[in-house]
């Protein structure tokens, strides 16, 4: 996870999707102040064929890690009440993306969207239109990111900025106590 030591912690966002995958790089300095480095969108054309758009999307992917060097990756987990068709579509999609986030040693982490609108909104029903206008607020902005696969994709970074210091201390933690458990279970033992 985040490393109270760094100065300045990137992490790369990403909203999947087989049509449109929304991408941001999203900083946070030592002061713990945001900023949106870059955003953007990987569209692919709906008349390729499949193993073409994936194959974009992947190296579209290698492109941003080895261009902006994150030290971690946030994606949007997804919920899926759509069709068939486009969850497996999206599911494919996903894999390739850490298909290339492996590839590239870059940590990853997932975030239902209800979380990220919960983080960026303070509610996890918000509207698009509330998460975009929120992204601007936090990031002091002068218009919002759009479309909004672009803005949720900066939401996710921004999600995991301000949670992952604290699910790293809590992991610190946890380990800390389960190395305490089993000393003391080795100390009774003796």
């Amino acid at each position: 996870m985040l490393n109270e030591t760094e100065k300045t912690v990137t992490v790369l966002g990403i909203d999947p999707g087989l049509d449109r995958t929304g991408w941001a790089i999203v900083t946070r300095n030592a002061r713990s102040v945001l900023s949106l480095r870059a955003c953007g969108l990987i569209h692919t054309e709906a008349g390729q064929e499949l193993p073409k758009r994936l194959e974009y999307i992947f190296h579209e992917l290698q492109y941003l890690l080895k261009e902006y060097q994150p030290d971690q990756v946030a994606m949007e987990q997804n919920f899926f009440l759509k069709r068939a068709t486009t969850m497996a579509n999206t599911v494919m999609t996903r894999g390739v993306i850490i298909l290339a986030c492996e590839l590239a040693k870059k940590p990853i982490m997932f975030y239902p969207p209800r979380r990220v609108k919960m983080m960026i909104c303070g509610t996890g029903t918000a509207d698009k239109k509330q998460v975009q206008r929120m992204v601007q607020l936090t990031l002091n902005l002068d218009k919002a990111p759009s479309p909004d696969d672009t803005a949720d994709a900066v939401a996710i970074g921004i999600c995991h900025l301000k949670t992952a210091p604290l699910a790293s201390q809590i992991n610190v933690k946890a380990a800390f106590l389960a190395k305490l458990k089993a000393a003391r279970e080795a100390q009774l033992k003796k």
